[in-house]
């Protein structure tokens, strides 16, 4: 079995019929039955602003909601970021959440989950998000989850009902805890900045 790790589970959309927070507690589920914590952080649950100040440029009276968030994202190994497409790229909303942090990145692995209504499962959206991260101070794993037709895939209650995802989410996850324990095991000894 895996090294038992934390991984924040940051969800890209806030739409009222949103199909990533279906994707997002699968993968909450399965991190769980991994033997993983999850820190779920959800833009719809604890809004924020759009970006006006990072969090480390407040001295002081940080807003509550970009607290919270920060002390999940520090919290976490690794990160796993649950992505739509929209118009070739990722949300605004994914973005502005992303842009508000950044040290709390450093180091740290992303797990990359697209998703869309159509057939090439949001990776537009991931080829951007790698880019966004890598800029963030992240090291996006080379496998990521792409998730077509997502309406397919999940019943309405949220339940897998393609099959064929519960082996690629295990190759995912195998991929994630391997590079969580090899950037954790050198963070440990020390980091360049």
């Amino acid at each position: 079995m895996a090294k038992k790790f934390t991984f924040a589970i940051i969800v890209g959309s806030v739409r009222h019929n949103r199909q990533g927070i279906k994707v997002a507690r699968w993968l909450e589920t399965v991190a769980k039955t991994r033997g993983h914590d999850i820190e779920f952080v959800d833009p719809r649950e604890t809004p924020l602003a759009f970006l006006d100040k990072m969090h480390k440029e407040y001295k002081s009276d940080v807003p509550k909601n970009m607290e919270r968030i920060h002390e999940q994202l520090e919290k976490a190994d690794g990160f796993i970021l649950v992505t739509p497409e929209y118009n070739h790229s990722i949300s605004g909303v994914m973005k502005n959440l992303l842009d508000h942090f950044q040290k709390e990145y450093f180091f740290k692995p992303a797990g990359i989950v697209g998703y869309s209504v159509g057939d090439f499962g949001g990776v537009r959206a991931v080829e951007q998000i790698r880019l966004i991260a890598v800029e963030l101070g992240m090291t996006p794993t080379p496998i990521a989850l792409p998730i077509s037709k997502v309406e397919e895939v999940f019943s309405e209650s949220g339940d897998l009902t393609n099959q064929s995802y519960a082996k690629r989410v295990d190759r995912f996850f195998d991929g994630l805890e391997w590079y969580t324990e090899a950037l954790l095991t050198q963070r440990l000894k020390g980091t360049p900045y």
